[in-house]
């Protein structure tokens, strides 16, 4: 059986840890500088991206609850179930934040980045927005729909500017460099894939949910 491997990603398209290597190379491939490593251990893996014992026993706690979440969509023939959807959780405001994006139709995870020191849920649904966006266009896909349960993040993706009141620290210098790459691409890209809000009082919640509330 192979060896189970944790991916810390320093200099990518989002900095965080991974726990496969599809995920890992998303991040690095093409990406010039890329820098990051394998770690058998998610130990030694959020050890080394953190450096912060507070910090590494969330990101565990994180990686160990993580599910997969398979709903039974028939009940909602409206729901494109071809669609990607994302969502962002954070333990305080501010407070660790991280975000992830996931397959509507499987609950698999696609993408995830964090968790980060001192950020907030909107920003963190901002970046998972742009970070599906981008994705796509990476992959040249012009046409997979993208849920968010956010209507702010949705307003600062029109507007191309997260529209935070978050006081930039050195803690928190990680993401505000996100939000500033988020923008940038923003400003420069240009992308067809439509962006749906997704109903949470009829649907129940959204499939990228880390479900801590």
């Amino acid at each position: 059986m192979a060896h189970r491997k944790f991916y810390v990603v320093w200099a990518g398209y989002s900095p965080g840890i991974y726990d496969s290597w599809e995920e890992c190379k998303a991040q690095v491939a093409n990406f010039p500088g890329a820098r990051y490593k394998a770690f058998s251990s998610q130990d030694e893996a959020t050890a080394a991206y953190r450096g912060d014992p507070s910090a590494e026993m969330y990101a565990l706690r994180a990686i160990a609850s993580r599910t997969q979440q398979v709903v039974n969509y028939s009940a909602f023939p409206e729901i494109r179930t071809d669609a990607i959807a994302v969502d962002a959780a954070c333990a305080g405001n501010p407070g660790k934040m991280e975000y992830r994006g996931v397959e509507v139709s499987t609950g698999k995870e696609i993408f995830h980045v964090g968790p980060l020191d001192d950020g907030t849920n909107n920003i963190g649904e901002f970046l998972a927005l742009v970070h599906a966006l981008a994705l796509c266009k990476k992959n040249g896909d012009t046409s997979t729909p993208i849920y968010s349960d956010s209507v702010t993040a949705q307003s600062w993706v029109r507007r191309k500017k997260a529209k935070t009141t978050l006081a930039p620290t050195p803690r928190n210098a990680k993401i505000f460099e996100l939000v500033q790459r988020a923008e940038y691409w923003l400003a420069h890209n240009t992308c067809s894939n439509p962006i749906m809000k997704w109903e949470t009082e009829s649907w129940g919640e959204i499939p990228a949910d880390f479900g801590r509330k």
